[in-house]
């Protein structure tokens, strides 16, 4: 303490007087007469004419904003088709990829497919399946596995949907997720149930659709029945002309 009171004491008597401080000139606070922070009035018209005279030489072009929502579908109405999906063992589908090295079905193995469609009558050839299932566990209680399965229904000119779901190669039925589409099944969302009837040959599709335009006739007839004894007309089979639809997916 002594020894900070003795440098109190000792500080040069210049450090605290006023004088010591530097000292802003009073010029540089207070503004000169010259300078005028606001602009005349006389100066305010003459911009104002001069913005409008370059404006007014720009075309004005209105802007609207279109919703891309499709305006003449029913988004709340569901609509229903039946699909057939047939492995006529003529397109070397499916094809069991064991990435899992392991004797029985496991986690990871891998089983690209596709197979014939035609429509829920049976009088029509209407395109193919394409996608891959994914094995996500084996259930030896009940002979068989369960995938998730990511596919798509190719519908010749009139486009294609795209699932995603659970897939069981066991008699039970599963709802897989429509996830989108193309050409007039643009925009649409639902589920499709699906009905394993003969593994891996004979599937029965139920598709509850929305938010797309009413479907053609074409793909709506009255289905037949689901039994492991249904086939395809001869027909359709045959690719005859009346018994397609046009541009089907081959």
């Amino acid at each position: 303490m002594a020894s900070s009171s003795y440098a109190l004491r000792t500080i040069p008597s210049s450090f605290v007087k006023p004088t010591a401080f530097a000292t802003t000139p009073r010029s540089f606070l207070t503004p000169s007469s010259a300078f005028t922070p606001f602009t005349s009035s006389k100066n305010l018209k003459m911009n104002a004419a001069f913005s409008k005279s370059c404006f007014s030489s720009v075309p004005m072009k209105s802007f609207t904003c279109k919703s891309q929502v499709n305006e003449y579908a029913d988004t709340e109405k569901v609509q229903e088709m039946h699909v057939y999906e047939l492995n006529e063992r003529d397109r070397g589908s499916p094809a069991y990829l064991r990435l899992s090295n392991k004797s029985v079905n496991s986690l990871g193995d891998l089983v690209p497919f596709s197979n014939k469609l035609y429509t829920g009558d049976l009088q029509k050839r209407i395109g193919i399946t394409t996608g891959i299932c994914i094995l996500i566990e084996h259930k030896a209680e009940k002979k068989g596995d369960r995938y998730e399965a990511i596919y798509s229904f190719h519908f010749g000119d009139y486009g294609h949907l795209a699932v995603q779901g659970p897939y069981l190669t066991y008699p039970e039925d599963t709802y897989l997720a429509v996830t989108g589409g193309s050409g007039i099944f643009e925009g649409v969302k639902g589920q499709v149930k699906l009905h394993q009837i003969v593994f891996p040959f004979k599937i029965f599709y139920t598709f509850y659709l929305r938010g797309i335009k009413d479907l053609p006739q074409e793909l709506l007839g009255k289905h037949v029945e689901p039994s492991p004894a249904v086939e395809a007309s001869p027909a359709a089979k045959a690719l005859e002309p009346h018994a397609v639809i046009a541009g089907f997916t081959y």
